[in-house]
C-alpha cells in the first residue's frame, strides 16, 4: 500500500527508528519514511529551511509520527509551531512517546495532536500498533489536499 505520500518520523532514538521502519515494512505499508532526529530538524523539514530548503513546500507528509522527548526542541514545541503555520496546520500528527505523564497527553491534544500513542514495550504489540495506525492514517483517513 503506497500512495506516494511520505511519513515524517521525528525520532531521536535509533532503536525506535529502526523498529518503526521495520514495523511499517512488515505490515506492507510501503510509504516513504523521512526521518529527522530532533525538533529543530523537524521544523526545518516542515518549513523547507536549512538542509531542507530545496524541499517542495507543497509536498507535505501524509502523517507525522512525533516523539515528545527530542533534543534541541521538544515535540510539543514542534507541534505548537506546526499548528500556528497555515501550510502545516492540517497535517495529521500522531504523538508516539514513552511518556506516561498525564500533562504530556493533555498538552499534546491542546496543541492539536490528532492521536497520542504510548510506544508499546512488547515487540508484538508495537507491530500491531503500527499496523493499525498505518491502516487508519495512510489508507482509510481522508484529509484535505
Amino acid at each position: 500500500m503506497n500512495n506516494n505520500k511520505s511519513i515524517l518520523l521525528v525520532e531521536d532514538n535509533p532503536n525506535d527508528e529502526a523498529l518503526t521502519i521495520r514495523a511499517f515494512k512488515k505490515n506492507n505499508l510501503m510509504n516513504n519514511i523521512d526521518v529527522v532526529r530532533d525538533g529543530q530538524e523537524a521544523l526545518d523539514y516542515l518549513f523547507c529551511e536549512g538542509d531542507y530548503a530545496d524541499r517542495d513546500k507543497n509536498d507535505n507528509p501524509q502523517v507525522i509520527l512525533l516523539d515528545i522527548n527530542l533534543p534541541k526542541l521538544d515535540g510539543l514545541e514542534v507541534l505548537r509551531q506546526m499548528r500556528a503555520n497555515e501550510g502545516t496546520s492540517l497535517i495529521p500528527v500522531i504523538v508516539m512517546t514513552t511518556s506516561d505523564e498525564q500533562s504530556d497527553l493533555i498538552d499534546s491534544y491542546k496543541l492539536g495532536a490528532n492521536s497520542y500513542i504510548r510506544k508499546p514495550v512488547d515487540l508484538d504489540n508495537f507491530m500491531s500498533a503500527i499496523k493499525t495506525l498505518g491502516m487508519y492514517w495512510l489508507v482509510l483517513n481522508l484529509q484535505p489536499e
